[in-house]
């Protein structure tokens, strides 16, 4: 597959299947739970064109009108103490500012724990797209898992869910999976740690990922992640919040951006040598 190339075919033909309202939107599509009021999955293409930073969040989170029962509102988190975290994120829509916008629908958003989703999460989003840069295209489905829960936020109840996944698909080259299982709560060991098998994620979810591929390939690559076919380089060993010039990039510092929603300083902790989160990067400061 070429680089950049939006295989609309190819995209439907692995999407995963289970419960839930399947909702379409112009670059990722999920299942929706009205039980749970988020998303079972989000699948989408990830490729180089997707990851080139050129576009700010928006923060336009809202209802998402194509959910039949209605989604999760913001109103459900205020004063929960849990973070809006997103399965597909902005900075894996950089494609134009409506892909960009499109991830603010609550229906791509599920609770998360803060120490989690500013930290071991954003890490593990930072880290594929780096994957994406080296290996062209990936095919990329996330939710929770709802099990050992935390229990429920605002008058929708929605579910806080125990654990988080993300499954990767490459399909060129040499092709090969990797699956991450990670509780939802502070996170101090490596992402590499957290590999799992694609099998094990459909046991635990129900979900069966990347149906259309032929399954004697899909079992083969399901089976079990072989971390050694994906470059670690970029994951970071603990999520200190704190830095340390002896030890260089390995611990990260809060960003030194300001969030256009509360106008206050951003409280993601980011590795990048500029102290700004990849979110912010457009505020550096000119030299």
């Amino acid at each position: 597959m070429a680089s950049g190339q939006n295989n609309t075919t190819g995209i439907k033909a692995l999407r995963p299947k289970s419960v839930g309202e399947i909702i379409e939107h112009t670059h990722y599509t999920l299942a929706y739970s009205e039980m749970h009021e988020q998303a079972i999955w989000v699948y989408y293409l990830l490729t180089p064109i997707h990851v080139e930073r050129k576009y700010e969040r928006t923060d336009d989170f809202r209802s998402d009108p194509k959910v039949s029962t209605r989604s999760a509102t913001t109103y459900d988190y205020r004063g929960s103490g849990i973070d809006r975290g997103h399965l597909c994120p902005p900075a894996d829509m950089q494609i134009n500012k409506n892909a960009v916008s499109e991830t603010f629908f609550m229906s791509n958003i599920s609770p998360q724990v803060p120490d989690f989703n500013r930290n071991a999460w954003n890490t593990l989003e930072q880290l594929v797209r780096q994957w994406t840069k080296t290996e062209d295209s990936l095919y990329v489905v996330t939710g929770p898992v709802f099990r050992n829960n935390k229990g429920h936020i605002g008058s929708n109840k929605v579910t806080v869910p125990g654990y988080f996944y993300k499954v990767i698909f490459d399909p060129t080259g040499k092709k090969k999976m990797i699956a991450f299982l990670m509780k939802n709560s502070e996170i101090s060991q490596n992402i590499k740690r957290c590999a799992v098998s694609v099998d094990s994620i459909e046991n635990l979810t129900g979900i069966d990922f990347f149906a259309g591929m032929p399954n004697d390939i899909e079992n083969q690559l399901e089976r079990k992640s072989i971390v050694e076919d994906w470059n670690f380089k970029f994951d970071q060993p603990s999520y200190q919040k704190t830095t340390n010039p002896k030890q260089g990039n390995t611990q990260k510092s809060q960003c030194k951006g300001i969030a256009k929603s509360t106008g206050k300083r951003c409280r993601t902790l980011t590795p990048n040598k500029n102290g700004y989160c990849d979110a912010h990067q457009k505020q550096v400061p000119k030299k």
